[in-house]
């Protein structure tokens, strides 16, 4: 009690809860700051302020000088007080708040650990979890406790109920039963439930593994793709300086070359000019006499003016056909002197003066440098994406049946009709008509091209040479030790271990794709563009020859 008095003198009488930063009025009684503030501020415009508890009047708003005294007091108290428990039910006997740890659904109180021990220990003291509701406990008709459990209607019902109630004469239970059969059924679910949880949980596991490794290689072809193109430019980049040296180079060639014509015409053109000037002066002169008496430069003057008027005065420039011959020994000399048949503005004739042609840039052998390069660069490029090209890939003719026949290249492999009766050897197949390639691949990435028939039947893929040679599980793709694409049936198909999944190319041209240390055997469909069809992972543990299966009018080509 003297808890519950305490509180009440330190209680603001606005809010009722234990003083928060309290404060005076001048009539000395005590609020909360934040209570007092609220309420002056309401009175505002009223024309007075009043205290809440006397009503004292003031003319002027009051000051508000904290109470130090009695803040202290209110936080020693307050931290003095024990805190509730989470459920924030109390005890029902303790007169300062102090947490219930149970409730007694009988007396319809909560107990501490003090009052638990005191309490009555007999069995109709039901004791529960603290609650402050004992509502859901009663029956809503008669307000009794519940007690049993009507099986018929699946209810739980109170004494009166029973016997003269809506469930008269019905089969009850009383709770304490109905709950341990309910506890049963629920331990033969939870028995069911524990291993399919246990089973989610290794779901899970196995998914998040997977995860981890899609992004492992995820992140090592970002690192892979990344390499790829960062290569690729440097390529194109050697690639573009080579060229560019080389256009810069012929240019230089040719620059020189013209540059050296350009000085002989000049050279040509000025005295051109001398004997064009001591022409016209000539020809400008009066006096007779003084031209005629010129005989020298009249002369070559007249050879000047006269050079090429006819083919007999343009043969008379040279003595005899010998000293022609001196000046070109072969027509190619003079085409290349004066070629009038010369790129662009090169070898034209203009006005009767010829200019000498000279070479061109080398379009072709540029553009040519450009493709293959280009073309060597893309190479480079698939035996990255691919692997090595399988290029030396023939069909072993000790594996296979006596009804596969072979082309005389040993690329193509297809049905006979009648038995080849091949010498016998231990690796060739007896039940069905297969044949494995010579070559086998224990590591790396390769790849290899393949076409098959559009009719008949046949299978593409690889084995291990363990694969077995006669029994029903022989055949591609119906073992552990084979993979396969198939056109069976009219259906295709890939095959692993008898494990089939549809896939639905547009052409009969593949590409088969092995990264063996990976653990992936991938088939791609040769259309425009290259389409992925399927790929099968597992851990190669010997080495894959690529198989084929014919049967029927249908046949296999290797293409490599």
């Amino acid at each position: 009690m003297a808890a519950a008095d305490l509180r009440d003198e330190l209680s603001c009488s606005i809010c009722l809860s234990v003083y928060t930063d309290p404060v005076s009025l001048p009539c000395s009684h005590n609020f909360c700051r934040g209570c007092i503030g609220g309420v002056l501020g309401t009175q505002e415009g009223s024309g007075a302020y009043s205290c809440p508890e006397c009503r004292a009047e003031y003319r002027e708003r009051p000051a508000l000088p904290r109470n130090r005294t009695l803040g202290n007091i209110a936080e020693r108290f307050l931290s003095a007080q024990p805190e509730p428990g989470e459920t924030g039910i109390l005890c029902t006997y303790c007169d300062s708040p102090v947490a219930a740890v149970k409730s007694c659904e009988q007396c319809e109180t909560s107990l501490c650990d003090t009052h638990l021990h005191k309490h009555n220990k007999s069995v109709r003291h039901v004791l529960t979890e603290p609650t402050n509701s004992f509502m859901g406990k009663k029956c809503s008709t008669h307000s009794e406790f519940l007690k049993y459990y009507c099986c018929e209607d699946l209810v739980c019902v109170c004494v009166s109920c029973c016997l003269a109630g809506g469930h008269r004469g019905h089969r009850v239970e009383l709770l304490s039963e109905a709950s341990e059969k309910k506890k049963e059924k629920l331990r033969k679910v939870l028995e069911k439930l524990s291993p399919e949880r246990e089973e989610t949980e290794r779901g899970a596991q196995r998914l998040q593994e997977r995860r981890r490794d899609v992004a492992e290689r995820a992140a090592g072809e970002t690192e892979r793709v990344t390499a790829l193109f960062r290569d690729i430019r440097e390529e194109l980049e050697a690639l573009e300086k080579r060229l560019l040296s080389d256009i810069s180079r012929q240019k230089e060639e040719i620059s020189l070359q013209l540059t050296e014509l350009i000085q002989q015409l000049e050279i040509k053109k000025d005295e051109l000019s001398g004997k064009i000037q001591h022409i016209e002066e000539l020809c400008n002169m009066a006096a007779p006499l003084t031209v005629l008496q010129e005989q020298w430069e009249s002369d070559g003057a007249a050879d000047n003016e006269e050079e090429y008027d006819t083919e007999e005065d343009k043969d008379e420039e040279y003595d005899t056909e010998e000293d022609k011959d001196e000046e070109y020994d072969t027509e190619e000399d003079k085409d290349e002197e004066y070629d009038t048949e010369g790129a662009d503005t090169e070898g034209r004739e203009t006005e009767g003066i010829k200019v000498p042609a000279v070479g061109n840039l080398d379009v072709d052998r540029i553009s040519e440098t450009l493709l293959t390069g280009l073309a060597g660069i893309v190479t480079g490029i698939k035996g990255r994406i691919y692997g090595q090209e399988a290029t030396d890939l023939v069909l072993d003719i000790n594996t296979a049946s006596d009804y596969v026949a072979l082309s005389e290249d040993r690329k193509t492999a297809s049905r006979s009709e009648t038995a080849l009766c091949y010498p016998h050897t231990p690796e060739r197949f007896i039940k069905y008509p297969q044949v494995l390639s010579s070559r086998s691949f224990p590591s790396g990435r390769h790849y290899w091209e393949v076409e098959g028939s559009e009719s008949g039947e046949w299978e593409v893929g690889a084995a291990y040479p363990s694969i077995e040679r006669e029994g029903d599980h022989s055949s591609l793709g119906d073992n552990i030790k084979s993979w396969s694409l198939r056109r069976l049936y009219r259906s295709i198909t890939v095959a692993h271990n008898c494990i089939k999944t549809p896939v639905s190319p547009s052409c009969w041209r593949f590409r088969i794709s092995l990264d063996y240390e990976a653990g992936h055997l991938s088939f791609y469909e040769l259309s425009e563009p290259i389409r992925h069809l399927h790929t099968f992972t597992a851990s190669f543990t010997e080495p894959l020859h690529p198989a084929f299966y014919v049967y029927g009018n249908g046949w296999v080509r290797i293409c490599s």
